[in-house]
């Protein structure tokens, strides 16, 4: 080793923490992904927890007792998201016909242009109709194993939402445990790295709301004044779909123009798509810039990495999980950064 120059030390030497870092990654995503019933609903926690966080700290300002506050902020949490999530189902459910509806005019004129190739709307049902009846056990399996996976999921929303309670309630003593935990030498940077990392997420969430409520108040505007049929409902697809960076944007705005297409033709989609254009265009040049100018900014190539990756450890949970906890591993290297950076 000593026979190598310094330039190929230097190089083994920082493979060899790549190497080590890389392997203890990987190692803790893969025991997050064996304990996902567990791991997802701390984090899903820990993110609503940076969301309501300046809620629960008003109403302990005004003197309300740390256990009320806390109960008072889940309890308003469950209100707005199951009336978002009701006034989306209710709006999709009832333009579901005008979009089959669109769907299948499409279809038959796809059917009259290639009609030569022999193929028709009848040829795809009596298709569809084979295949539904030779793999019908397999659906059924496929039911009840989805039952099962919204069971799953129904209860690690309500321990999400426990442990949210708790983190609200007893948020003056996680820096003590956190100091308790860690090598007394090491107890002022572990403290400063984990308030980085959360007001890292804290101001990725409450920029992405203000955004996403920007969003869908300027989109629900637009199709309310082009009559377009569920424009609340659409409204807060968007809504949702703003904590899901770029690509949340595209689904809710391609679901919008789809509905106007069903209900009011072509021109009108096209008005549509320019008006979702438009607000995307003041998100990705105005808003973000302003409102999360003083939170931990990251690169649109990172944002869209980070979902990738996400999705590829844990489907849609990962996806929304990928970018807040990118923005606290952001928030802890700019902080390792300003206390060990050499000065030149």
């Amino acid at each position: 080793m000593l026979l190598l120059p310094e330039p190929v030390r230097r190089l083994a030497a920082w493979c060899a923490v790549v190497l080590l870092v890389s392997g203890v990654v990987w190692i803790g995503i893969r025991l997050c992904v064996a304990f996902r019933t567990a791991v997802t609903p701390v984090l899903l926690a820990l993110l609503g927890t940076a969301l309501l966080r300046p809620l629960f700290r008003r109403l302990v300002d005004a003197h309300v007792n740390r256990s009320l506050a806390a109960g008072i902020t889940c309890v308003a949490v469950v209100v707005v998201v199951g009336g978002a999530v009701y006034i989306v189902v209710a709006a999709l459910i009832d333009s579901g016909s005008q979009i089959v509806a669109a769907l299948k005019r499409a279809g038959q004129s796809l059917a009259t242009y290639f009609g030569g190739a022999g193929t028709s709307l009848g040829d795809l049902a009596s298709h569809g109709k084979r295949l539904l009846e030779k793999f019908g056990g397999t659906a059924a399996s496929n039911v009840i194993s989805g039952v099962s996976v919204v069971g799953e999921w129904l209860a690690m929303a309500v321990l999400a939402l426990l442990l949210v309670f708790f983190f609200l309630r007893d948020s003056g003593r996680a820096v003590g445990a956190l100091r308790t935990l860690v090598p007394r030498g090491s107890a002022d940077a572990a403290e400063a790295m984990a308030r980085r990392a959360f007001a890292g997420v804290e101001g990725f969430m409450r920029g992405t709301t203000f955004i996403a409520l920007i969003d869908a108040v300027c989109i629900t505007t637009g199709l309310l004044v082009l009559r377009v049929p569920g424009a609340v409902g659409l409204g807060a697809l968007v809504f949702v779909g703003g904590y899901l960076p770029y690509l949340g944007a595209f689904l809710s705005g391609a679901v919008a123009v789809l509905v106007a297409l069903a209900d009011r033709g072509f021109v009108i989609a096209l008005w549509v798509l320019g008006v979702v254009l438009a607000v995307q265009v003041l998100e990705g040049h105005v808003l973000q810039p302003m409102i999360q100018s003083r939170t931990v900014r990251m690169h649109p190539a990172v944002v869209l990495l980070a979902i990738t990756a996400g999705a590829s450890v844990a489907g849609i949970v990962g996806m929304l999980l990928a970018v807040p906890l990118t923005a606290a591993v952001f928030g802890i290297a700019h902080e390792l950064r300003e206390r060990y950076a050499v000065p030149s």
